[in-house]
């Protein structure tokens, strides 16, 4: 596609990490687009003018995008999509890189998903569906353990308990279903048999029952080194995940991609935007655990730098309708991206503490912010519980996780806490 047919003014919605890498790697493009973001934060304040409309404001985005003469919106949180932004803007006339409320459902509820799963044959765990306490405790004492129950909503990446015990598991159902931790998102769960294996995630751009697989890559879900403590949003992630070898990825694009594009367009939706496919790779062979309807955070960070393929021309052809167009080019480096986060999340964690980023980072490290702000004397301070994405490449993992330790420990930040093993798995292995 010639830049000159591309859009020339570009929205990111969203203020993470994931929309930091999205504003640069727009930017970046031939076309040099004027790239804007709302409400960013303050890492994105510096690549791209932000306006302080939140995410989950969608008249006022569709405002933003009218008065500023958007011509292309890139939809990042999954919040906004379940709100119905991108059908707003459509029926305004803007072109969007994200799925109507029909498609946001398959990561806004969790049983949506397992129905359709089930109901096409795709490969996924046996589960339960409850609304209630007690059909619920009777369910889990004919299952094994582990066992994993899920909040059916939206619940920022933490409505997953994995139970290594069926006490851990009847607390976790008692606390969604008659503590209301999750609100309405946890006032239907799945309890579903939890699967063993290695974890991997995969990106796919879809346009309706086209779709372009991204690079693999793998995502660090728990708070704790060696895979302990609580669930995150995501601690770190790298790519390529080697143990997705070509075969293997013939077979989950046979199993798992192309019968799950058909199947949402099967069941009426047009989807164009991000099918995050999270999967086991058990025994048995390749399994989703969940759908996501938008670029993945931590992943995105360590996928897109890997993209020799313009991303402004890839995600602009499949709000087009010319993902069939496309043939994606990858460059063969490695890349990592470490999460500084703020001590104590997922939990209760300290927010306004100062933060010092080097001005001399290693080479290929790319330090992209999540939650900062600006204090009233204008430093930079923590504001949320993931506070960067400390991204690096290299020829090898080991040198893209060298350059990003290098750098995490370099930042001064009183309550900084990252985990010291992002790509360990992978490294155990080389």
């Amino acid at each position: 596609m010639k830049p000159e047919d591309l859009p020339k003014t570009v929205l990111v919605v969203g203020a993470g990490g994931r929309e930091h890498a999205l504003v640069r790697a727009l930017k970046a493009s031939p076309a040099r687009p004027a790239v804007l973001c709302a409400p960013g934060n303050a890492g994105i304040a510096s690549d791209a003018p932000c306006f302080p409309v939140k995410a989950d404001d969608v008249p006022g985005l569709l405002d933003l995008a009218l008065r500023e003469r958007v011509s292309f919106v890139v939809v990042g949180p999954e919040v906004p999509l379940s709100l119905g932004l991108a059908d707003r803007l459509r029926e305004a006339g803007i072109a969007v890189y994200g799925p109507g409320a029909d498609g946001a459902r398959l990561e806004a509820s969790k049983i949506f998903t397992k129905q359709i799963l089930t109901k096409h044959r795709i490969p996924t765990a046996t589960a339960g569906i409850f609304s209630e306490t007690a059909p619920a405790l009777a369910y889990l004492r004919t299952r094994p353990v582990p066992i994993v129950v899920k909040a059916d909503g939206l619940a920022a990446g933490k409505g997953v308990v994995v139970a290594a015990s069926a006490a851990e598991a009847e607390a976790a159902v008692r606390d969604m279903l008659d503590g209301g931790r999750f609100g309405a998102g946890g006032s239907q769960i799945l309890i579903e048999d939890c699967l063993v294996g290695e974890e991997t995630s995969i990106l796919v751009v879809v346009s309706g029952r086209d779709y372009v697989i991204l690079p693999t890559s793998q995502d660090h879900k728990r708070i704790g080194d060696g895979d302990t403590g609580p669930n995150t949003g995501g601690m770190g992630a790298y790519s390529p995940a080697e143990v997705v070898t070509p075969a293997l990825l013939a077979e989950i694009e046979r199993t798992i991609v192309r019968p799950s594009v058909d199947a949402i367009a099967s069941e009426g939706i047009s989807f164009c935007g991000t099918l995050f496919i999270g999967i086991m790779l058990t025994a048995e062979g390749p399994s989703v655990l969940e759908f996501n309807t938008r670029f993945g955070d931590p992943e995105t960070q360590a996928v897109l730098p890997r993209l020799e393929t313009d991303t402004l021309s890839l995600l602009w052809a499949a709000a087009r309708g010319a993902l069939g167009d496309v043939r994606l080019k990858v460059r063969p480096d490695h890349a990592i991206c470490v999460v500084v986060a703020a001590k104590g999340y997922p939990d209760k964690y300290p927010s306004g503490d100062p933060i010092g980023i080097p001005a001399d980072l290693p080479p290929g490290v790319a330090v992209l912010h999540a939650g900062t702000a600006r204090d009233p004397q204008g430093r930079l301070v923590t504001a949320g519980g993931r506070v960067l994405g400390v991204t690096a490449t290299g020829a090898t993992l080991r040198e893209a996780a060298d350059r990003s330790y290098q750098a995490c420990g370099a930042i001064a930040c009183p309550s900084k806490y990252y985990r010291r093993d992002i790509g360990a798995r992978q490294l155990s292995r080389s």
